[in-house]
């Protein structure tokens, strides 16, 4: 009894310190015995893609009411020159544009600068969302994510509903709604460094790519929750599309305060970056009651590392300093511009252009504009799987984005000829769109806040992670922004802009992606210089470094600084 009595104060105090999840203390009491390492990866895996897919889901509202507060279609305002006119406009599509001028909007979205003012909400909430991804990163590594998580899930929730709030308090006031996606733009920017750091902590570099490439569904699924449900209550009044993915992310929030468990280390497992597949084995929960259970005394700041709140963070600039962060932010900047403005500007694009000599309504528009996530699943999943395989990042983000350019460019050429194309082409634009964003957002982005340089001190992944996510998003701020301007001017103009961003993403990784190929080239065919150096080294019975044998420093593919060349391959200094 005694014993027991020790065990149960033992784990009370484990619990207190590290921070277990109230829901994982009352499943551990109800079962009476621990989770394994496994299982808890998989809880983690489950609860990080729902809590993110909440975060996506409740942004897509704004892009499924845009056609309701703002009705009238572009191309009625569209003048055309003499002798052109109104003669050569089919009648089928001009009734089509004047049956649907009845419906007036709602005040101050449906006046003559009701693009812009939609491109400025859009902007409002994305810039702030920028600029707090920054500070949000930090605190992330500096706070319990948990907790952290938690605030932002419903602080969004919350904000995203009092948008919705203003149809039913009959709000016609811009700034209201401007206010109200600024404050909700900062509550999200907690999200995706908080679940990148927990993701990172949980699980090593081996198939990463694939595992997060998977796992990074969540903002596809959760973009398409988002659509069908705003959509689906769209009739009921706009206010209610904002209202239930508020709600959801809400109740989101409280899942993750009950479960989510930031860092195997809060509850007894080492960090998979420190340790081997063996002491994993040997250290965790069960160890310590071993100890208890022999009369010994546990200390638990050495038994057990202190997770989430044990380890110093690392600055801004020093995260900036670590080799691939800045050319990989800046490619996401021109990524996010090209992924964003269709997250934002797809459902009013599709019901404001003839497919296929018809127009379609507000909801099969949003619901339609799914197909497009759909594609960027798929295209996540073989980026991870090709990186994975290539052992190579940026030639795979950059070749994606580059397949990206004739990707759109047929969409807007040939997506007007049928439903059945345009579903088609659609899917496929999403493929190569989204695909490097997911790679670098999730794979990359983790692989940089666990580099070699830090030396083991994963608690730089929420900051690398907000640097690269907060210069993406700066860029995600622009795209639809520019998009509210440009479409004013027609489609083409706003396609050939996606087209430029998505060409430069793919020219700002050109010297990392040269670097993975020499390093490639020179591990098939190593110089003589080099093999001269292994034989010297091996005939005087020095260790020889993995990676100083070709690679050198690149052999983690994403550190490309402090590199010197021998016979036209890289090798350590």
């Amino acid at each position: 009894m005694a014993l027991s009595n020790c065990d149960d104060q033992m784990r009370g105090g484990l619990d207190t310190m590290l921070g277990t999840p109230p829901g994982i203390v009352l499943i551990r009491s109800l079962r009476g015995k621990e989770w394994t390492i496994g299982t808890h990866r998989y809880v983690v895996l489950l609860l990080t893609f729902i809590a993110y897919a909440c975060y996506h889901a409740s942004r897509k509202p704004s892009s499924i009411v845009k056609s309701v507060l703002d009705p009238e279609p572009i191309n009625v305002h569209q003048a055309y020159p003499w002798p052109v006119g109104d003669i050569f406009i089919r009648d089928k599509e001009l009734i089509s544009n004047m049956s649907r001028l009845h419906d007036k909007g709602w005040v101050p979205f449906n006046g003559e600068d009701g693009t812009v003012k939609l491109g400025e909400i859009d902007v409002a909430f994305l810039a702030c969302y920028a600029l707090g991804m920054y500070v949000a990163g930090h605190l992330g590594d500096t706070l319990d994510l948990r907790l952290f998580l938690t605030t932002g899930m419903i602080g969004s929730g919350i904000f995203v509903g009092l948008f919705g709030m203003g149809y039913f308090w009959n709000i016609h006031v811009f700034w209201f709604y401007l206010v109200m996606q600024m404050v909700a733009g900062l509550f999200q920017a907690t999200g995706w460094p908080s679940v990148v750091a927990v993701i990172g902590s949980w699980f090593g570099k081996r198939k990463r790519g694939l595992i997060m490439g998977i796992w990074n569904a969540h903002t596809s699924v959760g973009n398409i929750s988002g659509s069908l449900l705003a959509a689906s209550v769209l009739e009921y009044g706009w206010g209610w599309s904002f209202i239930l993915p508020g709600a959801l992310i809400f109740l989101g929030g409280i899942m993750v305060y009950l479960f989510l468990v930031a860092y195997p280390e809060d509850i007894g497992f080492p960090c998979p970056h420190e340790m081997d597949s063996h002491a994993k084995a040997e250290i965790g929960p069960k160890h310590v009651e071993a100890q208890t259970q022999k009369g010994g005394i546990v200390d638990v700041e050495t038994a057990i590392p202190q997770g989430s709140m044990g380890r110093s963070s690392v600055g801004l600039l020093e995260a900036c300093r670590i080799p691939g962060v800045i050319p990989f932010a800046l490619c996401l900047f021109f990524s996010k511009l090209v992924a964003y403005t269709f997250l934002y500007w797809l459902p009013f694009y599709l019901s404001h252009t003839a497919i296929g000599g018809e127009y379609m309504s507000v909801k099969s528009a949003g619901n339609l504009s799914t197909l497009f996530d759909v594609g960027g699943i798929v295209g996540g999943i073989l980026a991870g799987y090709i990186s994975d395989k290539l052992k190579a990042r940026a030639i795979t983000a950059a070749s994606f984005m580059y397949a990206a350019i004739p990707a759109m460019f047929i969409y807007y050429s040939y997506g007007s000829t049928s439903k059945s194309m345009n579903i088609i082409l659609m899917m496929i634009a999403g493929l190569f769109v989204n695909g490097p964003y997911a790679l670098i957002t999730t794979a990359v982005s983790a692989d940089l806040g666990t580099h070699s340089s830090l030396k083991g001190d994963s608690r730089a992944l929420a900051t690398v992670t907000a640097i690269i996510d907060g210069t993406g998003s700066v860029g995600a701020a622009l795209g639809p922004l520019l998009t509210g301007f440009i479409s004013t001017k027609g489609w083409n103009a706003v396609f050939l802009m996606l087209n430029i961003g998505a060409l430069i993403a793919g020219l700002l990784l050109s010297r990392l992606v040269m670097a993975e190929i020499r390093e490639k080239i020179c591990k098939e065919n190593p110089s003589p210089n080099i093999l001269g150096q292994q034989r010297i080294e091996a005939s005087t019975s020095q260790p020889l470094l993995r990676d100083q044998r070709l690679g050198g420093i690149l052999r983690d593919h994403l550190g490309f600084a402090h590199v010197a060349f021998a016979g036209g391959c890289p090798v350590k200094r």
